[in-house]
């Protein structure tokens, strides 16, 4: 497997509070990674710093082998993050919320925007059907696809996501994660940022385990789904 992300020492903090300690991964092309731990372990920070919306204090962060550059560059060149909050344009329609997510490739020259939409579509049929309404006005569960699928027409080739089931009912969770688990299988890099350890082990190749900014943990997701100390601390029961 060849490395699209390559993630070596990474230290990141706010001001003078470090609170990412010497972190280190990878995401294989084609693979989907879970980062999973509790509240306040640094997750979406970790996320932040990958991205270039956080200085990076120490370490190095490699995307397509090259040093990661600033937000902006790492957008165009295909690495989308869906933040925790989704960030959705509530008094926009959920059709134009859809274009500015292919804004990048558009001023590149890219205008093959409503193929890209269609498929977002097929993906997601209720977006289609909901294609005139305010986004404010969306569910919770219509409000996550639509964030998806903002991130889809950018044409991504890694897929950051932070928290994608936080506050869905588990009948949405299960759907969310079978789009991603198609969306890997058709080639598509993830990096999965949950609470939801079992289901984001079910779904991913490999985890890591983060606490405290430092990873405690790491192995492939089904051998991690295993390990006593996983399933004692997140999986609410031991073996």
């Amino acid at each position: 497997m060849t490395a699209l992300l390559r993630v070596s020492s990474l230290q990141a903090g706010y001001g003078k509070v470090e609170v990412l300690h010497g972190i280190s991964l990878e995401v294989d092309e084609g693979r989907m990674v879970a980062i999973v731990g509790p509240n306040g372990a640094g997750k979406t920070t970790l996320l932040s710093a990958i991205m270039g919306l956080l200085p990076r204090i120490g370490g190095q962060v490699l995307y397509c082998d090259q040093p990661a550059g600033a937000t902006e560059t790492l957008v165009a060149s295909g690495a989308v993050l869906v933040p925790e909050r989704r960030a959705l344009f509530t008094d926009m329609s959920v059709e134009d919320n859809l274009l500015l997510g292919a804004y990048a490739r558009h001023r590149a020259g890219n205008h093959a925007t409503l193929s890209t939409m269609r498929e977002v579509f097929t993906i997601f049929p209720r977006l289609q059907e909901r294609r005139r309404q305010l986004a404010g006005t969306l569910s919770g569960g219509e409000r996550q696809m639509l964030a998806l699928g903002r991130a889809l027409m950018a044409r991504p080739r890694l897929l950051l996501l932070d928290e994608p089931s936080l506050g869905l009912a588990p009948l949405l969770v299960r759907a969310i994660f079978r789009v991603l688990t198609d969306l890997r299988d058709r080639g598509l890099s993830i990096l999965l940022v949950e609470q939801n350890v079992r289901a984001a082990l079910q779904v991913s190749d490999y985890g890591y385990v983060l606490e405290m900014g430092a990873i405690v943990a790491q192995g492939h997701a089904n051998v991690l789904a295993e390990d006593t100390r996983v399933i004692a601390t997140y999986l609410g029961h031991r073996r």
